[in-house]
């Protein structure tokens, strides 16, 4: 039964590469499968390139035993309808890397806060509603949900690149809609700290500047 357990039978070294794709064929569409992955956490996102259409996503905490990885789930767009709160897999011959360079900005993000009027608004990042920022290896994906209710609110993704304090976004799938698929957003970046203070303008054009926080293990 796909989606509850995967049969892979790959030897790939995963510490060294962390984002992978792969295909799968569904009601005549060709859908791309994205993976990033960390040492600790694992997300899967699946959606069609053209015509662009976002599926699913999901991801948690992992933990490993032989080749096999057992992941929690904090967030499954697809809950409603299948009822996974866990998944076990094993790596595939159909796995590609499609890893960049490692570029600034790597690891897990919480939206902790905001600048108004040169003041900051911060939240506190161990609520169980997050909106979260996952970056490995030139890709990204943005993540809202409630880890106590399981309620998913959205999601977005692709790679970007990160240089001399310029941040640019290129955006392969959004949930809440579709036709901000191709679109990309420069950004400015700064970090301090443990903050990466991140200003631009939103999707939707409104100027923001955000403050994101390294995640920790209690958060």
């Amino acid at each position: 039964m796909r989606g509850i357990v995967w049969i892979f039978l790959l030897s790939i070294n995963f510490t060294f590469a962390q984002v992978y794709s792969f295909k799968t064929q569904k009601e005549g569409r060709t859908v791309t499968h994205r993976i990033l992955m960390d040492a600790e956490y694992l997300i899967e996102t699946q959606f069609v390139e053209y015509p662009p259409q976002f599926i699913s996503t999901r991801g948690g905490f992992y933990s490993k035993k032989g080749n096999a990885y057992s992941v929690t789930f904090e967030f499954n767009s697809d809950h409603p309808k299948d009822g996974l709160t866990s998944l076990v897999l094993e790596p595939d011959e159909s796995w590609e890397d499609v890893s960049k360079t490692s570029l600034d900005l790597n690891g897990k993000w919480l939206m902790s806060g905001k600048v108004r009027d040169n003041k900051e608004q911060r939240r506190d990042t161990s609520r169980p509603r997050k909106t979260m920022k996952f970056l490995e290896d030139g890709f990204f994906q943005w993540i809202a949900f409630n880890t106590e209710t399981f309620e998913f609110f959205g999601s977005g993704g692709g790679y970007y690149t990160a240089q001399e304090g310029k941040y640019t976004e290129h955006i392969e799938y959004f949930s809440r809609s579709n036709s901000s698929v191709g679109r990309v957003l420069p950004f400015e970046y700064s970090i301090s700290g443990s903050d990466w203070h991140h200003q631009g303008f939103s999707s939707k054009g409104d100027a923001m500047h955000e403050i994101w926080s390294k995640r920790t293990l209690n958060e």
